[in-house]
């Protein structure tokens, strides 16, 4: 009986293994930022059903930039995008873009002059605000944050009732947009009216999901400005944050990049560097805003609205259809109660905001 012979490679010795330090691992650094510099622009749903939001911005804008600056000490500026829809859904505008400002004053006469009407067929112009939110004026040092607006869905997403039901007609992509802004170094929240958005959840999650941002999901316009000032708040600090441990996050994420962890496994490691270093951030309690699984494993890996649009008209819609109007009332007022959006200061870093710092680092540039 012959016999069976086994060759093996010869395992290389220390000498022979590349080090870790000797890899060159083609990943950008963090941008540097001066957190007390802040950029803020709105983007505003400004059709028909979007009066009291409006309102609510108007009447808390200076209250806003007044609680942002004495507590960050932050040099403020302030833009806004309004938005509607195409002709002919609506034949007022499209945008309105009104770029930064460091008067609260003129920001607050833009949106007294914001009204809510029009609109045309349920989707609105989402791709056209996006669009031009990222062609203002940002400043490169400035700690960067977009706030969308919006009880409706952008064209292409549900091909029932759109007037344009392959996406916008200027062919703009949201998810592409928001990629762009995430490198710009841009963080979106989407506000998400509800219930009306409620169907659409998903898809506005994965726009900020992707830049490193929240979903922040909303019943009562009276809560806007609270959700502003500890949203911005967050992530002024979490930019302080990143700044503090910018050569460790490098370091860590590059070694995990080589490694090929998931971004878990990179969301804990940061994780324990914070800890590590005893360091600490703003948290905004968000508690339903948490990101489902749609988002982070099927639409954020998606570069195409035909790609989510096909997604989504495969399965069952989310509803909020209600017997009477007392029962939606109720319902509201229910949900109301849940959604609290109270800011906790100095706070240990969450493994959650861990892994909106590892969306951000992936795209940042220096």
């Amino acid at each position: 009986m012959g016999s069976l012979l086994c060759t093996a490679k010869a395992k290389p010795s220390k000498s022979d293994q590349p080090k870790f330090d000797q890899l060159k691992i083609d990943r950008p650094e963090l941008a540097k930022h001066d957190s007390s510099i802040l950029d803020l622009a709105f983007a505003m749903d400004c059709t028909g059903s979007m009066g009291s939001y409006i309102a609510s911005a108007t009447q808390n804008i200076r209250s806003i930039v007044e609680a942002i600056v004495t507590s960050e000490k932050s040099d403020v500026r302030l833009a806004l995008v309004e938005y509607r829809d195409h002709p002919p859904q609506d034949t007022t505008f499209v945008t309105r873009v009104h770029d930064f400002t460091n008067k609260p004053s003129k920001m607050k006469s833009w949106l007294e002059q914001c009204s809510a009407n029009g609109g045309g067929d349920a989707p609105e112009a989402v791709a056209d605000a996006l669009h031009d939110v990222l062609k203002l004026s940002w400043r490169a040092e400035a700690t960067k944050i977009c706030i969308l607006i919006s009880d409706a869905p952008p064209h292409g997403l549900d091909s029932s009732g759109d007037g344009f039901p392959k996406g916008c007609p200027c062919k703009l992509n949201p998810l592409k947009i928001v990629q762009n802004m995430a490198e710009k170094t841009i963080t979106l929240y989407t506000v998400g009216v509800e219930p009306p958005i409620i169907p659409y959840r998903d898809f506005f999650m994965t726009l900020a999901y992707i830049t490193g941002g929240q979903y922040v999901p909303m019943v009562n316009a009276q809560l806007l400005a609270q959700v502003i000032i500890g949203g911005v708040r967050e992530e002024i600090s979490l930019d302080r944050l990143m700044q503090g441990a910018q050569e460790d996050i490098d370091r860590e994420m590059q070694r995990a990049e080589a490694e090929g962890v998931d971004d878990e496994e990179k969301a804990k490691r940061l994780n324990q560097i914070f800890a590590s270093k005893n360091m600490h951030c703003h948290q905004m309690k968000n508690d339903t805003g948490t990101m489902s699984k749609t988002v982070t494993d099927v639409y954020s890996k998606m570069s195409s609205m035909t790609e989510i649009r096909t997604h989504f008209m495969s399965k069952p819609k989310a509803t909020f259809d209600y017997s009477t109007e007392e029962e939606e009332e109720e319902e509201e007022v229910k949900k109301a109660a849940d959604m609290t959006y109270d800011l906790t200061e100095n706070a240990d870093v969450s493994i959650a905001q861990s892994k909106r710092l590892v969306k951000k680092w992936q795209h940042r540039k220096k």
